[in-house]
C-alpha cells in the first residue's frame, strides 16, 4: 500500500505524516489491518528495537477530587464505587514501589488525585520520591499531580524526579465538552511548566470518549508540538457512574489504528499503552506491542489490571524483552538534544519516556529480570482513565471494568 510506504519511509527519517496521511491510518480497513501494524513495527524497532518499558502505578491519593472530567471515576460528583483515601505515607509509597521494581518495572509514576498539588503536597512528594530512591537509586520517577503553579516544577526537579505527567487528553477543540472547571490551555501551560524545568515531559491522550477521528489527529499533532518525551494513549474505561459510562466505542481493531496513527505521527517518542489495555485490546494485546514500546504493568488507578506475571508472560511470548534500568529508553539523538537543552531525559546515563496516566525518564544500575523470568512480588497500584468494547456488547464489555479493591487503602495484596 503506497499510504504505509510513505509513512514507514517517513518514520524511519523521523519525518512528521501529513494530517491527511494520519487520518488515513485511521480509515484502513480490516483486511488492512495487519499491513497497518507491520508498517508501525518497522517505525518501532528502528528506535525501540524489541524492547518494552514497564511502568508502575502508585496512587498516592484516590478520589476526593474537585474538578468535573467526564472520563474519571475520581471527578467530582463520581458515583464510581472506588477506593478513596488520602495522602499515602512516604514509607507505604516506597513498598508499593518496591512491588513494582521487583516485577521489572522500570519507572515509577507518583499519582494523586485533585486540581493540583499546594506547596505542602510537593513536600510530601518529595519525601516519597526520597524514600522511593533511598532503596534503589536507579529507579526513574515520575510524579503526575495535577496543574503546576509556578516554580513546583521546579521543586519537583530538585526532590529528584525525572519526569511530569500531565495529558492532554482530546483535542483543544472537544475539550470543553470534556471539562468544564479547567481549560485545555491550562494542561498545555503545566507540560510547558515542566519542561522548562528540566523534567521530561509525559503528555498523552485518551481515546473513544466520543471524538472524530479529527479530533484524535488534532491532539496527537498538538502532543508532537509540544514535545513530549512519552506519549501514553489511554482507552476510555467507561465507569458507571461517570457521564461517559455509556460510551463504548471501541474495537479492538480500531485501538490498533490508533496506536499505529500516535507512532506514525511520534516516530521516536516512547508511546506507551496505558488505562483501558486489557478492556479493550483483549487478545489483541501483543500485537500492540509491535507499535508501542512502554506499558504499564499491575493494576491502574481505579481499576485492574491483568495480574503482572501475565504481562510478563505476554511480553517473553510475543519476541519482546523488558528493558534493563541500564538500558537508554530513548533514542540517542533525542537524548543528546534534551541534555543540550537541560532537560531530564538521561540522568546518570539513562533515558527517558514513561507515562501512563502517567510517565517519563532514564535510569541506571543492574538490568531488570528478562521477561517471562521475574517474579512478581505482592505490588499496588498503577493508572486509570482508559478503554473499552464495542457497543452492541456493552452488557458484556462493562464485565471487564473491575473497580479496583487491593492495594493502598485496603488489607489486600496488592497486584505487580
Amino acid at each position: 500500500m503506497d499510504l504505509l510506504d510513505t509513512l514507514t519511509a517517513k518514520g524511519l527519517r523521523r519525518e512528521i505524516p501529513t494530517r491527511e496521511e494520519a487520518l488515513a491510518v485511521l480509515a484502513t480497513t480490516d483486511d488492512e489491518l495487519l499491513d497497518v501494524v507491520a508498517a508501525a513495527g518497522r517505525v518501532r524497532r528502528q528506535w525501540f528495537g524489541r524492547r518494552v518499558k514497564l511502568n508502575y502505578l502508585v496512587n498516592l491519593k484516590s478520589g476526593l477530587c474537585p474538578e468535573d472530567c467526564s472520563y474519571c471515576s475520581q471527578r467530582l460528583g463520581s458515583k464510581a464505587e472506588i477506593l478513596k483515601y488520602t495522602w499515602l505515607k512516604p514509607e507505604q509509597a516506597a513498598e508499593a514501589a518496591a512491588a513494582g521494581l521487583a516485577g521489572g518495572a522500570k519507572r515509577v509514576c507518583l499519582v494523586a488525585s485533585g486540581r493540583g498539588p499546594t506547596d505542602r503536597d510537593i513536600d510530601r512528594v518529595a519525601d516519597t520520591i526520597a524514600a522511593i530512591k533511598d532503596a534503589n537509586e536507579a529507579v526513574e520517577v515520575c510524579a503526575c499531580l495535577g496543574l503546576l503553579s509556578d516554580n513546583q516544577a521546579e521543586r519537583l526537579k530538585a526532590a529528584g524526579a525525572d519526569a511530569y505527567n500531565h495529558n492532554l487528553n482530546t483535542s483543544e477543540g472537544t475539550y470543553g465538552d470534556i471539562t468544564t472547571t479547567h481549560t485545555y490551555a491550562d494542561r498545555v501551560d503545566t507540560v510547558n511548566k515542566a519542561h522548562g524545568a528540566g523534567l521530561s515531559a509525559c503528555s498523552g491522550l485518551i481515546a473513544g470518549m466520543g471524538e472524530s477521528d479529527e479530533d484524535l489527529v488534532d491532539v496527537v499533532f498538538a502532543l508532537r508540538e509540544l514535545d513530549s518525551d512519552s506519549v501514553p494513549v489511554n482507552f476510555l474505561i467507561p465507569f458507571e457512574g461517570t457521564p461517559l459510562a455509556k460510551e463504548w466505542n471501541l474495537t479492538p481493531q480500531r485501538c490498533l489504528r490508533i496506536l499505529a496513527m500516535v507512532r506514525f505521527v511520534c516516530p521516536d517518542v516512547e508511546v506507551r499503552i496505558a488505562g483501558g489495555r486489557e478492556v479493550h485490546l483483549r487478545s489483541m494485546q501483543p500485537l500492540g506491542l509491535h507499535i508501542a514500546n512502554s506499558i504499564f504493568l499491575g493494576d491502574y488507578l481505579t481499576s485492574e489490571g491483568q495480574a503482572g506475571q501475565a504481562d510478563l508472560d505476554m511480553i517473553a511470548d510475543a519476541g519482546f524483552e523488558i528493558e534493563g534500568a541500564g538500558q537508554v529508553t530513548l533514542p540517542r539523538h533525542r537524548v543528546d538534544a534534551a541534555e543540550a537543552a537541560g532537560h531530564a531525559c538521561a540522568p546518570a546515563g539513562g533515558a527517558c519516556g514513561s507515562g501512563g496516566g502517567c510517565g517519563p525518564c532514564g535510569g541506571h544500575g543492574e538490568a531488570a529480570p528478562a521477561a517471562g523470568t521475574a517474579t512478581v512480588a505482592a505490588g499496588q497500584d498503577t493508572a486509570d482513565v482508559a478503554g473499552t468494547g464495542s457497543a452492541e456488547e456493552d452488557a458484556v464489555r462493562s464485565d471487564l471494568v473491575r473497580v479496583r479493591r487491593r492495594g493502598a487503602g485496603t488489607e489486600l495484596a496488592p497486584n505487580a
